[in-house]
């Protein structure tokens, strides 16, 4: 029975949101947010717009919709990121807008991010996978913008020697978890995309469908 092991070490609190947690993102959005009764021609479409761009980040944590835990690399967070930003940069260079037309970009641009957020999270989480025993990487917790970082177990050994070799370390992992009592989740074996053999063949859009949760 497969076993994917993930430990997130994250510390209280702060705020939600995953583009959120770009060091860029707080000037950005104020700015769209104050630009943003310059867009269209319609008043109507103002507040729709601007409450898109207030509920950024929870409306980002609310349409995520995975199995597994909201952590994502700096460095696929930069990419989300600059393609947010150009996406967004554009559509603010534009002059008025006809009616709904702008509000509607907004939302593309929204479902676009959530999908790149995903398409990262998942991504990593599988470069881990396909390792041989226990691999770490770090991250930052889309749930509350603090360093973390998540541990899993990859089946990709070439031999039996390694299997052994990546059992025991497994093995000596989980004890010292005990001693050092951190917090540790484990994702239901019920994902059978994620079991050798299909480990192997496994495409990332594959593997989107059978993270996410229906």
């Amino acid at each position: 029975m497969a076993l994917l092991l993930c430990l997130v070490g994250v510390t209280a609190a702060l705020a939600q949101g995953c583009l959120h947690c770009h060091s860029k993102f707080s000037e950005k959005f104020s700015f769209y947010r104050h630009h943003v009764n310059l867009k269209s021609w319609w008043v109507g479409d103002i507040p729709v717009s601007g409450a898109l761009l207030t509920d950024w980040s929870d409306d980002t944590m609310k349409e995520l919709h995975l199995a597994i835990p909201a952590e994502i690399t700096r460095e696929k967070l930069d990419q989300v990121a600059t393609a947010v930003y150009q996406r967004m940069d554009q559509l603010y260079q534009g002059k008025m807008y006809f009616p709904e037309y702008f509000p509607n970009e907004l939302r593309n641009i929204f479902r676009e991010q959530v999908h790149l957020i995903q398409n990262a999270i998942i991504e990593s989480r599988l470069d881990c996978q396909r390792r041989c025993g226990i691999f770490q990487y770090e991250t930052i917790s889309c749930n509350n913008c603090t360093d973390s970082h998540v541990t899993c177990f990859g089946y990709n050994c070439e031999s039996s020697e390694q299997w052994e070799s990546a059992v025991q370390g497994l093995l000596n992992y989980i004890n010292n978890w005990h001693k050092q009592d951190v917090s540790m989740s484990l994702v239901s074996p019920a994902f059978r995309c994620l079991e050798p053999p299909h480990l192997a063949n496994l495409t990332l859009e594959d593997a989107a469908e059978c993270l996410k949760q229906h």
